[in-house]
């Protein structure tokens, strides 16, 4: 089981990774699926532990809002905007590596290692989930386009989730369902208002719009 926890958090932490190398929206999108499902399954396990009607329901509101409706919302727009991923950073390749590499490692420093101790089991994995967590608020931070700071959010979202699934901090079903809403409700807004800047403005490069104040 500790050996599955751990490819299950690889997984999510080296999408997250892709997510600051791909410069497709398809591929953008299939990398946020892809963590998605792994937190899926990472919720399935618990409803096999301890079944409940509820935490199954939980499970399929998970997959549908995240694996499902999320992803054809960003297809949407893209389509319809013919938007593409933006692959500007603040920061060069080599510099965003360079930063990876550096809060990575920095998530397993001294600093970080009280936190261990929530999942003396999994400490590795736990650790690895935090890194995520880092990589994931850096992705909003160095990218330039709306579409990547918004998957951005979401995979920070995901890797909350895996860190409290590890941690066995886990919130009862009934909260988590109500959060699954408001994602649901989230995605929706930003998605429309993403496409009403593009509409206006012909781009969602944060930068372009430096020159917009109230008059």
């Amino acid at each position: 089981m500790p050996q599955i926890l751990f490819f299950s958090e690889a997984l999510i932490f080296g999408s997250v990774i892709f997510l600051h190398l791909s410069k497709k929206s398809s591929m953008a999108i299939a990398l946020y699926r892809l963590q998605s499902l792994v937190v899926s399954g990472l919720l399935f396990s618990s409803y096999v532990k301890n079944p409940s009607w509820v935490l199954l329901c939980l499970c399929v509101a998970v997959v549908t809002v995240k694996v499902v409706i999320t992803p054809y919302f960003f297809n949407k727009l893209v389509k319809n905007n013919r938007i593409k991923f933006s692959a500007s950073t603040y920061l060069n390749g080599p510099m965003t590596l360079v930063c990876l590499a550096v809060l990575t490692a920095f998530t397993y420093s001294h600093l970080f290692r009280p936190l261990a101790a929530l999942s003396v089991e999994n400490s590795n994995t736990l650790l690895l989930a935090v890194a995520a967590m880092l990589v994931s608020l850096f992705l909003i931070i160095n990218r330039k386009g709306v579409l990547s700071q918004m998957i951005g959010v979401l995979s920070l979202e995901n890797a909350i989730v895996s860190f409290a699934f590890l941690s066995g901090l886990e919130q009862s079903p009934g909260p988590q369902l109500g959060i699954i809403f408001d994602i649901l409700v989230w995605v929706i807004i930003a998605t429309v208002f993403a496409s009403m800047v593009y509409k206006q403005f012909g781009s969602l490069d944060v930068t372009v719009m430096k020159h917009l104040k109230e008059e």
